[in-house]
């Protein structure tokens, strides 16, 4: 079963990620600050984490590199999460490790089509997903 981090000061969009992704495929673990993330990290590594671009208590990017700087078996798939489309800040989270971006907020069609494109998607959400498209 997948553990999928969402690092995010704002309960809201922790909350509806949890209901789109969370199931019997995958864990969806909820972070409410930078810090909070590093020590869950630290304790057990999570296989995704989403993380906000603008959290209140450390940078984006400090926290990837933070994160990438772990000794762990495992070796996340890190997404940023934006409220606007802004190629630098998407730029600085791919040097620091990040795999890619997602916009906020979002729905279910687009956060499952990102954890599709990035092949992390539980295998029934990928299947679902295929199919309405088809």
């Amino acid at each position: 079963m997948k553990r999928c981090m969402f690092v995010d000061d704002s309960s809201v969009i922790r909350k509806v990620a949890k209901r789109i992704l969370g199931g019997s495929e995958m864990v969806i673990i909820e972070a409410a600050s930078g810090l909070d993330a590093l020590e869950m990290c630290a304790a057990d590594m999570p296989d995704i984490i989403v993380v906000d671009g603008a959290l209140p208590d450390i940078a984006a990017v400090d926290l990837i590199r933070r994160v990438r700087a772990m000794e762990s078996s495992i070796k996340p798939q890190i997404l940023v999460s934006l409220v606007e489309l802004d190629i630098a800040s998407i730029m600085r989270a791919k040097r620091a490790g990040a795999q890619g971006y997602l916009l906020k907020p979002f729905n279910r069609s687009q956060l499952l089509e990102r954890f599709r494109a990035l092949r992390i998607a539980p295998d029934s959400v990928a299947v679902s997903v295929s199919r309405k498209s088809a």
